[in-house]
C-alpha cells in the first residue's frame, strides 16, 4: 500500500523472503495469540459471560480482517465489501451496513452506482498508522507498542461525502471520482489525501423489508488489468490482517478504562463527545453519545429522552467489547426513529433489565449482561437531546411502575464534555 515501488523495494524484497520462508505466516499467528491475551491488560469485574464474549469477539475480529486486508485487498481488484455477518465495532447501529475498501492513494478511482431508496449513505476516506510494507518486519514481539506505528483500527477521516451532496441522474445512477486531484466541474468528488488508504460506506436504512440498498462498484481509472498475487501482498495482508486484531483488542481496551474514554470510571451517563465519535472513523454529520452502563441482573436502568427531528436516531445496548448483544437477531437490543413506542409528549423511555417490568415504553433486554457500553446517535441534525437516567431495583419498578422512578433519584446526562 504505497505509491514508490522503486523506494520500497528493499523492504518488498525483505517481505517476499519473509512470506516464502514462513515467517510472515508464523509473525500473523502470534500477533493473534497476543491480541487473544490482552484481556489480561482490562482490569476490573468481567464476568465469564464477558470473557466468553471477548474470545467469539477476536474470532470475529480475524474473519472480519481477514476479507477486508486480505481476501479484498489486491491493488489492482478494489472492491466494495461488506463486513461479516454478526461483527460489530465502536457501537455500530443494527440499522448500518458498513462497505469497505482499502486502496492506493496514488491512484485515482472511480465509484459508480444506482441510489436505491435507503434514506441515506455516507462515504468517508480514511487513514490509519501503516508502514510502507507491513510485511517486512515482525509485529508479534512489539506488542500494542506497535500500533504507535501501525495500526489498521485506529481510523481518521479525511474526507466525506453524503448522498444528499451527490449529483444523481434522472434514472437513479452516479458517478464518484476518488482523486487527489478536482476532476473539474460536473464531478461528483471525493477528494484523496497522500495519506489515505480506504474508504468506508455506510448505508442507513430505514425498513429493510421495503427499502432498496444502493450498488456501488469501484474501479481504478487507469484501467490496470488484474494481476496475481505475489509473495509481498500476502505478507502484506497478513500483517494488516493481525494487527488490525490487535488494534481493535486495544481499541475497546481503551475505551472501557483508557485515555480514549475510560467508561469504566464514568459509568451510567451518556456523555456527547466530537472528539470520541471521530477518533474512530466517524464523519461529521451526526451527533453520538457514548457511556459505559452497569447494573445488578437484579436492577433495571431507566433512560426518557426526547428525539430532534432528524434523519434518523437510534439507541443500543452493547457489550464491554462494543458488539451489539445477540438479541438483535431477535428485534431487541436497540430502538431507532421507526421502531419504538413514545409516550404521550413525544419522550422516549427505555427499560434496561433482565424482564420485562410490564411498564411500557422500551424494554431491551440487557440478556446476562451486568456492564457494557451504550449509543445514542443523531444524524443530520445540529440538535441532540439531554437523558434522564434511573438506576433501581427490578422488583420495585415492576411493582410500582412509573412511581418508582423518583426525580431525587434520577441523574442528569447527555451533555457536551467537549
Amino acid at each position: 500500500m504505497t505509491d514508490d515501488p522503486a523506494a520500497t523495494e528493499p523492504a518488498r524484497t525483505i517481505a517476499r523472503e519473509r512470506l516464502l520462508s514462513g515467517q510472515a505466516w508464523d509473525d500473523f499467528c502470534d500477533t493473534l495469540k497476543v491480541a487473544g491475551r490482552h484481556i489480561a491488560q482490562v482490569e476490573g469485574p468481567l464476568s465469564d459471560l464477558d470473557r466468553a464474549e471477548w474470545y467469539r469477539f477476536m474470532t470475529r475480529l480475524a474473519r472480519s480482517s481477514m476479507e477486508r486486508l486480505l481476501e479484498n485487498a489486491e491493488p489492482t481488484r478494489p472492491r466494495l465489501r461488506d463486513m461479516v455477518w454478526r461483527q460489530s465495532i465502536n457501537v455500530q447501529t443494527v440499522d448500518q451496513d458498513h462497505l469497505m475498501c482499502q486502496f492506493d492513494a496514488a491512484r485515482d478511482y472511480r465509484i459508480t452506482g444506482t441510489r436505491g431508496t435507503i434514506p441515506y449513505f455516507v462515504m468517508a476516506v480514511l487513514t490509519c498508522p501503516a508502514p510502507a510494507v507491513a510485511g517486512a518486519e515482525d509485529w508479534a514481539t512489539q506488542g500494542a507498542a506497535g500500533l504507535a506505528r501501525f495500526d489498521p483500527a485506529n481510523l481518521k477521516t479525511t474526507g466525506f461525502l453524503h448522498s444528499g451532496q451527490l449529483r444523481v441522474e434522472a434514472d437513479g445512477t452516479f458517478a464518484i471520482v476518488l482523486s487527489q486531484n478536482d476532476p473539474g466541474p460536473g464531478h461528483n468528488w471525493l477528494r484523496l489525501l497522500p495519506e489515505s488508504n480506504s474508504i468506508l460506506i455506510r448505508t442507513v436504512w430505514g425498513d429493510r423489508v421495503t427499502e432498496t440498498a444502493p450498488a456501488f462498484t469501484i474501479t481504478r481509472m487507469d484501467g490496470a488489468a488484474p494481476e496475481p498475487v505475489t509473495p509481498e501482498l500476502i505478507a502484506d495482508g497478513l500483517a494488516w490482517t493481525a494487527q488490525a486484531v490487535l488494534g481493535y483488542a486495544e481499541l475497546v481496551r481503551n475505551w472501557w478504562q483508557g485515555s480514549q474514554g475510560n467508561f469504566a470510571a464514568r459509568l451510567n451517563r451518556l456523555d456527547y463527545s466530537r472528539a470520541q465519535y471521530l477518533s474512530n472513523g466517524g464523519v461529521p454529520d451526526r451527533h453520538v453519545a457514548f457511556g459505559g452502563w452497569e447494573k445488578g441482573l437484579d436492577e433495571a436502568l431507566v433512560l426518557e429522552f426526547t428525539p430532534p427531528p432528524c434523519e434518523y436516531w437510534n439507541f443500543q445496548l452493547c457489550n464491554i467489547w462494543q458488539e451489539n448483544l445477540d438479541t438483535f437477531e431477535d428485534g431487541n437490543g436497540w430502538i431507532n426513529n421507526r421502531r419504538h413506542v413514545a409516550e404521550a409528549d413525544g419522550t422516549v423511555r427505555v427499560i434496561i433489565a433482565e424482564r420485562d417490568p410490564g411498564l411500557g415504553g422500551n424494554w431491551i433486554d440487557s440478556y446476562g449482561h451486568e456492564r457494557g457500553i451504550w449509543g445514542l446517535r443523531f444524524v443530520q441534525t445540529p440538535a441532540t437531546a439531554p437523558v434522564r437516567l434511573w438506576r433501581l431495583p427490578l422488583a420495585e419498578l415492576a411493582a410500582r411502575g412509573p412511581a418508582a422512578l423518583d426525580p431525587a433519584a434520577m441523574v442528569r446526562t447527555g451533555a457536551f464534555i467537549d
